[in-house]
């Protein structure tokens, strides 16, 4: 059987398809199309009650947090910055039990833009909350930049070069949370990937890969996923 890939959704108050204009859960198809590709099986995850989450996380194989708003500063201890989005309490409150669900569990987590953020956050760290040039000029679109791997990380190990990634996000990580190491940066020095040592197999990305043609870093959730659940 295929692992099972959990999704986080947003989880938005009007949404518009056909005739109807209702709150909807929402996730860009591409990240279940990218857990297809990778040999996975996908499930969106839309928030809920955070005291669900260690329950929810048993039933998976895997967990991607996927990206979308800003996470509330207050989460790391800061006060907004006025570029800083408005808050999504409730993806926060659900995501994060889900980030410590996952890390009490085992269960191989990956975290894309606001998901690394938020994994980032979830152990101790602190986010920049503004930086320019990691963001298309055409609002809606994907920009585009080069991220270089550390050799001897997890990272590293799936992704041997320098690569150009799909890139939308104004924030980064700042300090780095407890037992986290940097495993890519952008050429401005910006942090693009991030990760846990093993016995966690726990891997965030600044980037967007579920908008690019390469597999690799989904490929290695799944395959952990799998390993993990005995498939």
């Amino acid at each position: 059987m295929k692992p099972l890939i959990g999704v986080s959704t947003y989880l938005e108050d009007s949404a518009r398809w056909g005739t109807w204009d209702l709150p909807a859960a929402l996730l860009p198809a591409a990240y279940p199309t990218l857990v297809r590709r990778a040999g996975g099986l996908a499930a969106m995850l839309p928030p809920d009650d955070p005291a669900a989450a260690a329950a929810v996380v048993a039933r998976l194989d895997g967990l991607v947090i996927a990206g979308g708003p800003d996470v509330e500063p207050v989460r790391y201890g800061a006060e907004p910055h006025p570029r800083t989005g408005p808050p999504a309490r409730e993806r926060d409150a659900w995501e994060l039990a889900l980030i410590g669900a996952a890390l009490a569990s085992g269960t191989p987590l990956l975290g894309i833009c606001r998901g690394m953020q938020l994994l980032n956050v979830a152990v101790g760290g602190t986010l920049v909350q503004h930086l320019d040039g990691h963001t298309a000029t055409v609002v809606g679109t994907f920009g585009a930049h080069d991220v270089k791997p550390v050799p001897g990380t997890l990272y590293g190990s799936l992704v041997d070069e320098e690569t150009t990634v799909p890139t939308q996000h104004h924030q980064s990580v700042d300090r780095l949370g407890d037992g986290l190491t940097v495993s890519a940066f952008a050429s401005d020095g910006t942090v693009e990937a991030i990760e846990l040592a093993p016995p966690h197999w726990a891997l965030g990305v600044q980037w967007h890969p579920e908008m690019a043609r390469d597999t690799r870093v989904m490929a290695a959730l799944v395959r952990a996923a799998a390993e993990r659940g005995g498939a």
